[in-house]
């Protein structure tokens, strides 16, 4: 059983003495849009009052480091993003050497920048001027979660964002369901959607909420949760089982919103959303009118018409627990992840030829704070996702908000290496979203690709796909894997031939595993 720690106790009477002033003041939509022209018009002296603060006002922090061995002192920072504005000053930074890769964020490897080395790592990250009321945690799907203690004021400034989104979407009327898991990211989402006045009318949870192995701290919460809404006069539901694998009960739901004359909107990770639509298929069930928010998850086309073919719509949304939001889907988009960066709550940058030198491939994206709650205080941080930046004006409402930079392709960066062989994540996701299904059978969700090592060390790949597929010839779905992702250049022909002499894949017949948020991880460095 879980143990209950001091910080436990701490972050629940936090909560459980805010909770009422939170829910009894949601956002409004002149609120909303007020907030968002602030934060726009504020944000280089909102990014100057955060650094100083948190930075240079922590002599313990890494970026403290970062920045005086560059030779920038508090002074010369605020003149720089006076005079070159905030995301020129960025890139002069980063080519000064502040900034963290993935890694060196979460602490797993030291910062070297010439003579100086250091550590990091998300506790001497972690913003001094942010609350702690909500304990979540990081996706998991990049390797061990991370712990994440969210501020309701933070919360708050997120739903501020959500609600104008909602609107451009002609959503503000909609009724929201959560489905995902307990004390994870859906805390978070149902708080999300209180904070705009807009509870949730279903919480379906992916684990059964009553089961011993979660936390005692999920459970209370939900419970002070659902009792300060009721004083509140907020009816916030309780969470109810819907396991991963038989979504009818949601179904159900859309079809009874429906009949109601009123339109459903399902707030899930991608695959989620694919899952309910397929057991709306397999029961003949319409979708049409139904509303999804999806994300956690590579956007691809396979996906999306997946949803399509139900009736329903889905727009993605990019977000980290570490930062919230960074981008909503496009309303007129010409890619299927196309993204209006959150500008109020982030200054992004991407690297160019002058990413490889520093560790990070071109087009890796950079993220820096502006949010004075924000979790963690980041100052070009990689996360680990690449994009690229659309050019031109795709015209739709996000972007007559004030969110211009548009981008697209978002995937991890993170190589697939084994054997001394070196694929991107992205072409494997299209081998196993596309071609696999189309060959042998299955949907999207059937195969992943596992990579590990043996007890003596040696490189292990394993190619897994679900019992569902029905039988298969082992050899042959080990050949048409390494065909389609060796089809590209002829480095990645060598690869694939490679992998098949030194007989590194395997397949094996199990359902693929879920990263601890829930979502679907299409590349597993190990499976446990």
């Amino acid at each position: 059983m879980s143990l209950i720690t001091a910080n436990d106790f701490l972050t629940g009477w936090n909560f459980l003495r805010d909770i009422l002033s939170f829910l009894g003041r949601p956002v409004t939509r002149d609120e909303a849009l007020g907030s968002l022209r602030r934060r726009l018009d504020n944000r280089e002296a909102d990014f100057c009052a955060l650094t100083r603060a948190a930075l240079y006002g922590s002599p313990r922090n890494p970026y403290l480091a970062l920045l005086r061995n560059a030779g920038c002192e508090y002074g010369d920072l605020e003149a720089l993003v006076g005079k070159e504005g905030l995301e020129s000053a960025l890139r002069r930074l980063f080519r000064e050497g502040v900034y963290l890769t993935i890694h060196e964020f979460k602490g797993r490897t030291p910062v070297r920048r010439g003579a100086l080395e250091l550590w990091a790592g998300p506790s001497l990250l972690r913003n001094p001027g942010s609350g702690r009321h909500v304990l979540a945690q990081t996706g998991g799907s990049g390797g061990a979660s991370v712990p994440v203690l969210i501020d309701l004021a933070f919360i708050r400034e997120r739903a501020v964002d959500h609600l104008l989104a909602l609107e451009a979407r002609n959503g503000l009327d909609w009724i929201p369901a959560v489905w995902g898991i307990p004390g994870n990211t859906d805390m978070v989402r149902i708080l999300d959607l209180c904070a705009m006045g807009s509870p949730p009318e279903r919480w379906f949870s992916q684990v059964d909420p009553d089961s011993r192995s979660l936390h005692p701290r999920y459970r209370w919460s939900a419970r002070v949760m659902r009792w300060a809404g009721r004083v509140r006069g907020t009816r916030v539901p309780a969470p109810e089982y819907v396991p991963l694998n038989d979504p009818t009960e949601i179904v159900y739901w859309l079809r009874h919103v429906l009949e109601r004359g009123r339109t459903p909107h399902v707030i899930t990770w991608a695959s989620g959303a694919v899952r309910i639509c397929q057991a709306a298929a397999q029961t003949g069930a319409d979708l049409s009118g139904v509303q999804f928010s999806i994300g956690g998850e590579p956007i691809t086309e396979a996906k999306l018409e997946t949803v399509r073919r139900t009736g329903a719509a889905a727009v993605p949304r990019f977000m980290a627990m570490e930062c919230g939001y960074i981008g909503y889907g496009c309303l007129k988009p010409a890619l299927p992840d196309e993204l209006h960066v959150v500008a109020d709550m982030h200054a992004v940058i991407r690297t160019e030829d002058d990413g490889p030198a520093r560790g990070l491939p071109q087009g890796a994206l950079l993220l820096t704070s502006l949010r004075p709650s924000a979790p963690f205080v980041l100052l070009n941080v990689s996360l680990g996702d690449e994009a690229q930046v659309l050019a031109g004006s795709c015209g739709c409402r996000l972007e007559g908000l004030g969110w211009p930079l548009r981008i697209g392709r978002v995937r991890s960066f993170e190589k697939l290496t084994s054997g001394g062989m070196t694929f991107m994540d992205t072409d494997v996701v299209r081998v196993l979203e596309e071609v696999l299904p189309a060959r042998f059978g299955g949907s999207l969700l059937d195969y992943q690709l596992v990579e590990g090592e043996d007890s003596a060390g040696k490189p292990r790949l394993s190619l897994v796909v679900s019992p569902s597929v029905g039988p298969l010839d082992a050899g042959e779905v080990s050949a048409v894997f390494l065909e389609a992702v060796g089809s590209g250049s002829g480095a990645e022909r060598v690869m694939s031939l490679q992998w098949r002499d030194a007989g590194l894949l395997s397949v094996e017949r199990t359902e693929p595993a879920l990263a601890p948020s829930g979502k679907i991880v299409h590349v597993l460095k190990s499976r446990t």
